[in-house]
């Protein structure tokens, strides 16, 4: 597959409405991608999305394809992902949501002060040499992504890190904090990193939550939650859950690309 350039509209992306609920899938939800280019063509294959050289794509017209968010950092094609993203986004075939790392690519490209981590380094590297206006059109983009998405008459929500009931729909920096980045303390864990918190066992939403954001050996099940980060950009597997049918379908690493920083849950 040619991660070229050419094909890719110029458009300010219009953002999707947090509260979807007239959408009732089915959907395929897509676990975090991290520039893991060959592993996402090859699960979209397994789903029945067809990508071309030129970033065309040809997917099933009854599901739509929704993605947890952290497309970037630490993976092998980071533009290349980019660009299927921005393209399935721009002709309505798939809703991403904001994941960390992407908000940290986003903060960056706007010129905000951010920390530039192991990941983010990555990811500034591989797209040194694009093009300015594209670039832009990233930014634009990263901007129109929303925390989280409330579907299917509110019986599935689709966050990055997480969500608590009392969050759906709204908006505030400690929400947009919480579904993005993950509950954590002022303090770090024996491995150096920002400590995180349980969330799931306090969920008492009646909605599906299905997230990633912390890699797991499987999808996780715990009270109403999902989490389906099961690492392949750490050698792990990229992983999808159909919905309402309530199955995964995944597919291996083709290697490790990166180092986890903590042990999979």
């Amino acid at each position: 597959m040619d991660s070229g350039k050419q094909n890719q509209p110029t458009t300010d992306f219009k953002p999707y409405p947090k509260d979807l609920s007239y959408e009732p899938g089915p959907f395929d939800i897509i676990g975090d991608v991290h520039g893991c280019w060959d592993e996402l063509l090859a699960l979209l294959e397994k789903l029945g999305t067809t990508v071309r050289n030129d970033f065309t794509v040809r997917c099933r017209s009854d599901r739509k394809l929704l993605f947890v968010g952290d497309l970037v950092d630490r993976g092998p094609k980071i533009a290349a992902v980019l660009r299927l993203m921005m393209r399935l986004f721009y002709e309505g075939l798939a809703i991403p949501v904001l994941g960390n790392r992407d908000a940290e690519l986003l903060r960056y490209l706007k010129g905000e002060p951010v920390k530039v981590t192991k990941g983010l380094r990555i990811t500034l590297d591989q797209l040194s040499e694009e093009p300015h206006d594209w670039l832009g059109e990233v930014t634009r983009f990263l901007e129109s992504l929303n925390d989280h998405h409330i579907l299917d008459h509110g019986r599935l929500v689709v966050a990055h890190a997480g969500i608590q009931a009392w969050m759906l729909g709204k908006q505030s920096p400690e929400i947009f904090a919480f579904t993005v980045y993950g509950p954590s303390k002022n303090e770090t864990d024996e491995y150096g990193l920002p400590k995180r918190l349980t969330w799931t066992t306090d969920y008492a939403g009646e909605a599906l939550v299905v997230y990633g954001h912390t890699p797991a050996i499987d999808p996780v099940l715990t009270n109403k939650t999902i989490n389906i980060d099961t690492g392949c950009v750490y050698g792990g597997k990229l992983t999808a859950l159909r919905y309402p049918d309530m199955g995964f379908i995944s597919v291996a690493a083709g290697q490790a690309y990166n180092t986890a920083p903590r042990p999979f849950i």
